[in-house]
């Protein structure tokens, strides 16, 4: 499939081409942010961040470029935001280390029905979602497992695995906005009258 092919049918939604575009970008893609990023599982999840952002922004893609070019600017740009909250953590937490303490109290109970309620939003889409990607899902960020372990408990090859964890966060994405859409219709309006 040609890159002007690939890229129509990404932007009719057609899935097989999510994952062609997964399985063709994602190598080259890991290896190139593993230039920058030592630690693999940050790599990883850069690289997910960084075909995802590129699904998302890619009816703006004015062909001026290879589309692998293209990807990889947009890597840089995560690779740098990655560096920045790293280096914004530790500058942060180490001249002023109370603060550690009020992120942890701004989770406190004052903000337990927000967390509850994102809580509930965040199961209710994983348990909404279609072909086994909610299972996936778990065991990937709630077991920890890696990709290579799911693969193994799936019986698959790592590719398959990592391909279908991809595939499973974008549905998780798109359920998510919509559970949140969903919950904010269903809200009753706020009642100012006690207020007065």
């Amino acid at each position: 499939m040609q890159e002007s092919e690939l890229i129509n049918k990404l932007l009719e939604g057609k899935k097989k081409a999510f994952n062609a575009f997964y399985i063709f970008y994602q190598p080259r893609l890991l290896k190139f942010v593993m230039q920058k990023i030592a630690d693999r599982k940050d790599a990883e999840e850069i690289v997910h961040d960084v075909l995802l952002d590129a699904l998302d922004s890619l009816p703006f893609f004015r062909k001026e470029s290879k589309l692998f070019s293209w990807i990889c600017s947009i890597a840089r740009h995560n690779i740098a935001d990655f560096y920045r909250r790293k280096k914004i953590k530790k500058i942060v937490f180490s001249r002023f280390p109370f603060l550690k303490n009020l992120v942890t109290e701004a989770l406190s109970p004052e903000f337990a029905l927000e967390k509850k309620e994102l809580q509930d939003r965040f199961y209710r889409t994983l348990k909404e979602l279609p072909e086994g990607f909610g299972q996936i899902l778990r065991l990937k960020y709630i077991d920890r497992l890696t990709v290579q372990e799911i693969a193994d408990r799936f019986n698959t090859s790592y590719k398959a695995a990592e391909s279908k964890l991809f595939r499973a966060r974008i549905a998780f994405q798109k359920g998510f906005v919509q559970n949140n859409r969903d919950s904010q219709e269903n809200r009753p309006p706020f009642d100012f009258t006690h207020l007065s």
